[in-house]
Order: C-alpha cells, then structure tokens, then sequence
C-alpha cells in the first residue's frame, strides 16, 4: 500500500509541474504590455498577442484529441513542452514584432495541446474521488505561474534581479528552464495508459453539437468567460496607467492581484459547490463580475479599482468549470466531443482582446474595453437562468 502511494506520488509531481508550465500562457498579458512600451504600439497592435495566444485553440483542440489516440496521451503532452520550450527561446534573442508574434503562437499552439491532453494523463493516476480534488490542485498550481510572471518581468524590468540585459525578458528564460525540467522528468516518469473504446471522435461529429440550443449556448459561455479571463489579464494595467498615471512596473500588481483572487476563487468554489446548487453559485458569481465591472465604469480611485480587479478574478475563477460540467450532463454519452469543443471555445480569448483593442483606441480609452468585457457578463447572467439546477 505504501510502495502504491510513493509510486502515484512519484508519477504526480511530473504531472503537476507540467500544470506549472501550463500557466505560462497567461504571461501574454502582462508580456504584450512591455512589448506595447517597448515598441510604441497602440491597443489594438498589442492586444493582438492574446488574441493570436488563443486563436489556436480554435484549430488544434480536436485535431490533438486524435493526435491522443494514435500516440498516446504522456507523448502528447511532452510535445506540448517542447514547443512551449520554443516558444520561450526566441525572446531571448529580441522583442521585435514579428518575433514575438511567432513566440506568442507557438505558446498558444503549445498551450492548446497541453490544455487538451494534460488533464486526461492525470485521470490516468488518480481515479474516482480523488480526480476532482487533484485537478483542482493542478489548477491551483498553474494559477501560481500565471500570478507569478508579472512579478519576474516586474523584477526584471527594474533590475531587481540579475536579467543579464534581458530587462523584463528575463521572464522567458526562467520558465524555459522549468520547461526543460517539466519534459525531463515526465520522460522518465512511466505512465499506463488507459484504452479508449470506439473510435475517436472526428472534427465533424464535434462541430455538429453545435446544432443543439445548450450546447451552443455552453460553447458561447465558455468564450466569454475566457474573453472576460485574458481581457481582464492584459488591461487591468491599462486601467490604472490611463486613470491615475501609475507606470507599467507598478500597475503590473494589478494582473497578479486578479490571479490572486482567480485561484482563491477556485479553492473556496470547490467548498461552496458542495453546499450550494451550481446555478446559485454561478449566478451569485456573475452578479460579482457585473458589479466590478460598473465599479470600473465609475470609479478612478486606485482602492476601488483594485477591489473590482479582485472581484472579477473571483467572479470568473468557477465559471469555466460550472459551465464545462453542465455541458458534460446534458450529453453525458458524448463526452468526448463535448470536451473537445469546450476547449475549442477557449477562442474567446482571441475575439475579446481584439474588439477590446478597438473600443480602447477610440475616445473611449479603457471604457472601451471595460464595455466589451461587461457584454461578456451580461451574456454569462442570461445563460445562468439556462442553468437547470
């Protein structure tokens, strides 16, 4: 019995570190502000970072589900390291334009095969019970990546810490090496697999699920929440530079706070959804987002907008998971496709960067973006009276 405990222990630790390097996607939005200083962009130039991170969620969420079933999950997911590994190389050599345009793609690319493949290695390990906490633990894991890497281009960018003239790109080379780490170990960790019955699901049968009214209203669901997610990550500094005149190395705190709120969020919604029903809850926490979100509308005072900041990443934290299980129990003999065009939903978080990128530049400044953000949450509060319990 213990030899089986160390023996799962041993096969979770790379698993969880791999959750790590899956935060690292959410350094685009502090990244793609440095690179709009650096570079002299406008909103709608820079915001094109998260939005191309994300466009690739649209093309290879179902292609690497079939991709799972000819190599097999373990080797999927090490795939997804080494081109996140790329991905992390080529700032170390510039921040021009176009390189961080690959950089940012190969991220997404990265992310989109990791996203998809992670999760079923770890059900691989840990079954019936146990499943929903450890995966909750891995998110909680890759929170702490994502809350981390406004802090280390901070550091970098004030020369906190040595960055070997790096400045803010210091960031890359750190979770590079975590990365060569992550692909280290989870190559020498053995992992049985389990066999899929039937035949795997093909991107046709995925798509046709979009025929059925819930499904498609989940799959809309989850883009706002996503848009709402990355909006939140990349302007949240946008905010505070534009209304009180912080500079970039400071208002970083405010990306960080969000992930600070997102992951406690997610830690206390596993607790509470055991004692309140998911429409309540989900309900209660759109409500917390649309309140933030007129906060952001009103108020220049630093205090305030940090408490709206917060109170969007803990609205949000839960929203993904309430809205992929519900889509889960109204086919539960389709999981598969169901799964697959959830994470394809993940797109979102190219469509709200980029029409936030134009509302910014107008007069309207931040306002702008705040307003595509808020159609988002009045979206998520219609769909909560679609939620059947």
């Amino acid at each position: 019995m213990e030899n089986s405990k160390n023996s799962s222990l041993s096969k979770l630790i790379p698993v969880m570190l791999c959750f790590f390097a899956m935060g690292f996607v959410d350094l685009v939005g502090i990244a793609s502000n440095y690179v709009k200083a650096d570079l002299g962009l406008s909103d709608s130039q820079a915001n094109i970072f998260p939005s191309l991170v994300f466009f690739w969620f649209l093309i290879f969420s179902v292609p690497t589900g079939m991709l799972m079933s000819r190599i097999g999950q373990k080797k999927t997911v090490l795939l997804s390291l080494i081109v996140t590994f790329a991905s992390l190389l080529l700032p170390v050599f510039g921040d021009s334009y176009m390189l961080m345009l690959i950089s940012f793609s190969l991220l997404g690319i990265g992310n989109a095969l990791m996203q998809t493949s992670l999760n079923p290695l770890l059900s691989n390990i840990v079954r019936g019970d146990r499943l929903a906490s450890s995966l909750t633990f891995g998110q909680f894991v890759k929170a702490i990546a994502s809350f981390l890497a406004p802090y280390i281009a901070m550091w970098g960018a004030t020369q906190t810490i040595p960055t070997f003239d790096l400045g803010w790109r210091i960031l890359f080379p750190i979770y590079m090496i975590v990365a060569v780490i992550a692909i280290l170990l989870l190559n020498v960790t053995q992992i049985e697999e389990e066999k899929e019955d039937g035949k795997p699901s093909t991107f046709g049968q995925c798509i046709a699920l979009l025929g059925k009214p819930f499904i498609l209203l989940c799959f809309i669901g989850i883009m706002c929440h996503v848009g709402i997610d990355v909006g939140t990550n990349t302007t949240a500094p946008k905010i505070l530079m534009e209304r009180i005149g912080m500079g970039l190395d400071d208002a970083a705190f405010a990306t960080s706070l969000y992930f600070i709120f997102r992951t406690a969020g997610c830690f206390l919604g596993s607790f509470i959804l055991r004692k309140m029903s998911p429409k309540s809850f989900f309900g209660i926490s759109v409500v917390m987002m649309l309140i933030a979100m007129i906060g952001l509308f009103i108020f220049h005072e630093k205090a305030i907008i940090y408490a709206c900041i917060a109170l969007i990443g803990f609205g949000n934290s839960n929203v993904f998971s309430v809205i992929f299980s519900q889509a889960l129990l109204y086919l539960p003999g389709k999981k598969n496709e169901v799964s697959g065009l959830m994470i394809m939903g993940l797109f979102g978080g190219t469509v709200f960067p980029l029409a936030m990128g134009v509302a910014s530049d107008t007069s309207m400044g931040q306002n702008g973006a705040i307003a595509v953000m808020t159609v988002g949450v009045l979206y998520l509060l219609y769909y909560t009276f679609r939620i059947r319990k």
